[in-house]
């Protein structure tokens, strides 16, 4: 008896690739910068978007991935800017966005005058590195809580992303943590990968960040 091996897997990919493609350069034409923040739950992502929000105002807007709840996006439109949710309960609870839905969630906003858009996805350091969401960089959110070993348990993310923010730098002082040790190992997991240190509590290394985003 022959078995047939369907490759729903590929299939899927193969079609999110393709609507991923077409975002990416549709945005480079309008001149829109796009990033893809992914890390796992907790790491300040939401914060961070908080503080660049106050810094661009109406030059970005955000879209906010959730498996349920829009609090989230409730904070950050408290900043005054277009924000936008997805939530992935009602279709199974999805653990990561795909480039269609991010497609669909783009259709509704104003492009007048935008200049970066952000894509806050799922907390999560497996999934979403697997799927192509279309952004021009993918940046990864390392909390300095998490520990050193984060990139090499969970390489795929830093493998697929151009950029790591260390986060919650503030509280090096009170852990047991050495951040020279966090960065070598990203380097063994990505030798081309950027590396910012910052605190949204202090706003130690937004300037960084900043110059990063206009750059």
């Amino acid at each position: 008896m022959d078995i047939k091996e369907i490759k729903v897997m590929q299939k899927i990919l193969n079609v999110n690739d393709r609507i991923a493609e077409e975002l990416r350069s549709d945005l480079e034409k309008k001149g829109i910068f796009y990033i893809n923040l992914m890390s796992s739950p907790g790491s300040g992502k939401t914060t961070i978007m908080e503080r660049t929000a106050h810094e661009f105002g109406e030059k970005m807007c955000v879209i906010e991935g959730d498996i349920q709840t829009t609090l989230d996006a409730e904070r950050v439109a408290k900043a005054g800017i277009q924000t936008y949710q997805i939530n992935t309960g009602p279709f199974g609870g999805d653990c990561h966005l795909e480039a269609g839905w991010i497609k669909s969630a783009m259709e509704e906003i104003d492009m007048n005058d935008l200049e970066l858009i952000f894509v806050e996805n799922i907390g999560n350091l497996v999934c979403p590195a697997e799927f192509d969401v279309g952004a021009h960089v993918n940046a990864v959110v390392l909390s300095v809580t998490e520990g050193e070993d984060k990139p090499l348990k969970y390489p795929l993310a830093f493998q697929n992303s151009q950029l790591c923010i260390i986060s919650k730098i503030d509280l090096l002082p009170y852990l047991d943590i050495n951040i020279d040790d966090i960065r070598a190992n990203i380097k063994k997991v990505n030798p081309k990968m950027e590396v910012i240190e910052l605190s949204a509590k202090t706003g130690e290394g937004f300037e960084e960040w900043f110059e990063y985003l206009k750059r």
